[in-house]
């Protein structure tokens, strides 16, 4: 209540103020009625709502900050209070018939108040919109952050169907093509079984690095799996697609990456396969360039 009071003192005391004030013109200009003469129900129904405008002021100042909106809602609830306690007023105190001037005591403040509570309303609904789309992107932000992998720095499964959907879609739209690249470690276990899971993270980790510095801007890689990374590329053909996964496969094969424990180099070797988009969706579009990766992994071996 300290901090209340503190922190919106003027507001308060110029209600009370001007209650009072209100109160001490009354007196000196009228006289007070008797008992008989007081009409109850008007002073329940002006005093009790003068109480509850009250109420509803010591409710918004403790539960909103400083700003522009308060200072509109409160004012408001000022001038409309300060009306009704007026008005109760001429219940209590009979004002001589010459003096006109209670009128303007008792509705010109209605009017007013309900003016500036009106603007207050519209800003704090401005307010909302501007929270409500904070929070959305916010939320927006947390959900694209489950997306991303846990271990490196690229986008996940999901992110990469979702993301390979809406590709498609432009692609269409633009007549352009657009390719998949899939890029498979081979014999990953073999790193994770003879250096540990540590050292197999760090290679995976490394691996996603290098192949980020071989796509261009425009293109997208994710994690899709395990040790298995896919690459979208916008506006490019099978034919470009399928040098670009060379280019990659040769880098992973480059990589000269070395043990923690006895700084050995760790040779990693790739499988590659790049397709382009056909008349399908992503499901079918991941599907295919799978099986191709699997076609790869054969011939691989035969050369080898």
């Amino acid at each position: 209540m300290k901090s209340l009071l503190k922190l919106h003192a003027m507001t308060l005391t110029g209600l009370v103020l001007a209650a009072n004030a209100g109160l001490l013109i009354y007196l000196a200009a009228g006289d007070i009625m008797r008992w008989a003469e007081i009409n109850w129900m008007d002073v329940a129904g002006e005093g009790g709502t003068c109480l509850i405008l009250c109420g509803w002021l010591i409710m918004l100042l403790r539960g909103r900050p400083a700003g522009r909106v308060t200072r509109l809602l409160s004012l408001g609830l000022c001038f409309t209070a300060f009306s009704m306690w007026m008005d109760c007023l001429d219940e209590f105190i009979r004002l001589p018939a010459e003096a006109i001037w209670d009128n303007w005591l008792e509705t010109a403040p209605m009017p007013v108040g309900m003016l500036l509570m009106t603007l207050g309303m519209y800003h704090l609904q401005q307010e909302q919109r501007a929270i409500s789309e904070q929070m959305r992107k916010r939320e927006q932000r947390l959900r694209d952050h489950r997306l991303f992998d846990n271990l490196t720095p690229l986008s996940g499964a999901q992110y990469l169907r979702q993301h390979l959907q809406q590709s498609l879609v432009q692609a269409r739209a633009e007549q352009q093509p657009l390719s998949v690249v899939a890029i498979d470690l081979d014999d990953f276990s073999l790193v994770n079984q003879r250096y540990g899971q540590d050292e197999g993270d760090q290679v995976l980790q490394a691996v996603a690095q290098l192949l980020l510095l071989n796509l261009r801007q425009q293109d997208m890689l994710c994690r899709l799996a395990g040790d298995r990374f896919v690459a979208v590329l916008p506006n490019t053909g099978e034919h470009q697609a399928l040098k670009m996964a060379g280019e990659l496969r040769q880098s992973v094969a480059s990589l000269a990456h070395r043990s923690q424990h006895h700084g050995e180099r760790l040779q990693l070797c790739a499988t590659v396969a790049a397709v382009m988009a056909l008349d399908e969706n992503e499901a079918q579009l991941l599907k295919r360039l799978n099986l191709a990766l699997a076609c790869a992994k054969p011939r691989l071996a035969r050369s080898a």
